[in-house]
Parts: C-alpha cells; structure tokens; sequence
C-alpha cells in the first residue's frame, strides 16, 4: 500500500501562522504515534504536505549565526521584512511572494526511517521538477538544496532546504525560488555561504513562471520519488 498525503494550498500566508500550523499538525501527529506505541489504536498517522508563499520574512535555524542577517531592526521595517529565529535545522534563509515554500509533515516510519535520504528525495524532486523546465540543476557535495551549475564557479542555489524531525515525523521543508524578488537575498550571507549565489526558474528562463503551475509538478514529482499518493 502506498503511503497517503493529504496536500493542503495555503496561499499567501503570514510566516508565523504557518509555522503554528505546522506545529500542530507536527504535535498531533507524534501524540497520535505515542498512542499508537502504547496499544491505544490501530489507525495510522495523517500525512501532509502543505504550498504557501509567504510575506517577506528571514528565517534563522537553529545553527545559525545571526551575524548573516545584515539588516538591523530598522532596515527590516523598511523592507516590509520580518525576522524570525525557529527550530529547523541549517542557517539563514529568505521567504517571500514568488518563492514557493513546501512543508512536507511526513511520518517517515511509513516512508523510510532516514532523514539524510529523505533531504536527497527532497532535492531530486526539485531537479526533476526543474528538467521539466529545461533548466539543469543538481546537488553540491556537503551542501543541501538545489544548485545550478553547482561545480563552477557560477554555481548559484535555486532551492534552499532545512527541517526538523522528532520520532521520525518532519516538518519545515523547502524554499523554491520561482519568480522571487532575489535583491532580498543581498540581505543576508544566504545559508551561512558566502562564495556562492542565489537564483530562481524566472532569472534562468528570462520570464516569468506560473507557479501554479510548477506547484502541480513538483506534487508529481514528490509523488513519483516518494512513492505517495494524494487523499482528500
């Protein structure tokens, strides 16, 4: 049987209302495996990968380090820009309108119990996602995310990555540069790297994208990598 997912389109959403929601989905889902541990029942876990854009807003993992952000308190407020220190792993990242931001809340004991492969399904359905667009992309060796010409010199990060997991169930996710405003990013020593660029499917194409539509080939794509299917 294939694992199921619910997919929920958050729109446009304030930063720290989705990471509440995130938050609940992720308890729910650990309170219900305790439960499940316990005897209590036989039903499985729920689930969800949820699509959002979000107002622009710097996010700071838990290894940061918050000399990256190089705006001060002021500097935000001019940008329209809030700052944000959460509980994912990785340094500092940019989230705004035109980056499509996906939280994947996986119980990986229904997939495979292996974060490490579960960051490279990650980034493979984004490169395959990206080939469909006739943009060749890849991986740097030591780094995660998703890197066009990752060897060179010009090598620039198209899709950023950072997660936490407890009990094998993930949240957090990815940050895909579609058509994103990439002056933002000059804002910040972007995932604590300073010799290496940023991009987005926009700047690489020379147009803009529609980002419902690359949305409904990476769900393809995390569908086909990950072996899930959708539910209702």
């Amino acid at each position: 049987m294939k694992p199921k997912v619910i997919f929920q389109s958050l729109g446009l959403i304030d930063y720290q209302e989705a990471w509440d929601y995130q938050e609940k989905i992720f308890k729910e889902t650990i309170d219900f495996k305790i439960r499940i541990r316990n005897g209590e029942t036989d039903l499985k876990t729920t689930n969800y990968l949820l699509f959002c854009e979000h107002p622009h807003v710097y996010t700071l993992g838990k290894s940061g380090d918050v000399s990256h952000l190089l705006l001060n308190d002021q500097s935000l407020d001019e940008h329209h820009a809030k700052f944000y220190k959460i509980n994912r792993g990785g340094d500092i990242t940019y989230h705004g309108p035109g980056q499509l931001v996906g939280y994947p809340i996986f119980d990986l004991d229904y997939f495979f119990p292996d974060i490490h492969k579960y960051m490279r399904y990650l980034e493979e359905s984004v490169i395959l996602t990206l080939k469909e667009y006739g943009i060749n992309s890849g991986r740097v060796e030591g780094l995660t995310g998703v890197w066009i010409d990752g060897q060179k010199p010009s090598a620039r990060k198209i899709c950023a990555m950072g997660v936490k997991s407890s009990r094998w169930v993930t949240m957090h996710g990815i940050g895909f540069n579609i058509n994103a405003d990439l002056s933002y990013f000059s804002h910040i020593v972007p995932c604590g790297i300073q010799d290496k660029g940023v991009t987005s499917m926009k700047q690489e194409l020379g147009r803009e994208v529609d980002m419902n539509e690359v949305s409904e080939v990476l769900k393809q794509k995390m569908a086909q990598q990950f072996g899930f299917e959708f539910v209702k």
